[in-house]
This record gives structure tokens, C-alpha cells and sequence, in this order.
């Protein structure tokens, strides 16, 4: 329940800017294993709630990759690194090779 709470109140407070038509961010959060899942929907849901989609649910980590506004994760990032140990990414290409010109 804190989860929430701390997380509608920040969103409250964000409202504002959220609704402007703000530039959205490709993202990646992550979960320690231990995390409960009603914790990860509430997150997915807060993200849904601000006008983002979910775009991927990992399975083999508590996780998704999502795209919302990005103001979203700047006002949300912190509770869920505090209060929940969550890492939160941008998405990016990522290769082992240089492509040749």
C-alpha cells in the first residue's frame, strides 16, 4: 500500500506537466527477485495511469520495458529505487560488433 500512495501523490503533484504533450522515453525497469508481483503491476499500472504503454513483460527477471512520458520516470524513478531497490534503464540498441561503413 505505501507503494501507491507514494506514487499517486508524486503523480499528483506532476499532473501538470504530464499533460502537456511531453516527450516519452523508452525505458527498462527492473525488479530485485524477491519483489513481490502485486509491486511490479502497481508500477506497470502508475505508468499506464500517465499515458504510457507497457511494451514488453520479462519473464526470466521481474521486469518490463516500457515508453511513457518522461517525466513519469523522473517523478516515480526515486520511490521505486528508495522504497524498492528497482533499476530503471533507457532502452537502447545494444551490439558486440561495429557495423562496417
Amino acid at each position: 500500500m505505501r507503494f501507491s500512495t507514494a506514487v499517486t501523490a508524486v503523480l499528483a503533484a506532476a499532473s501538470g506537466a504530464l499533460a502537456v504533450d511531453a516527450p516519452s522515453k523508452n525505458v527498462i525497469v527492473s525488479f530485485p527477485f524477491d519483489t513481490p508481483t502485486n509491486i511490479i503491476d502497481n508500477a506497470m499500472d502508475e505508468i499506464r495511469k500517465a499515458g504510457g504503454i507497457i511494451t514488453h513483460e520479462y519473464k526470466l527477471i521481474k521486469g518490463f520495458a516500457a515508453k511513457a512520458p518522461a517525466k513519469i520516470f523522473e517523478t516515480t524513478m526515486s520511490v521505486w529505487q528508495t522504497e524498492f531497490n528497482a533499476v530503471v534503464e533507457e532502452d537502447q540498441v545494444v551490439s558486440t560488433q561495429q557495423e562496417s561503413l
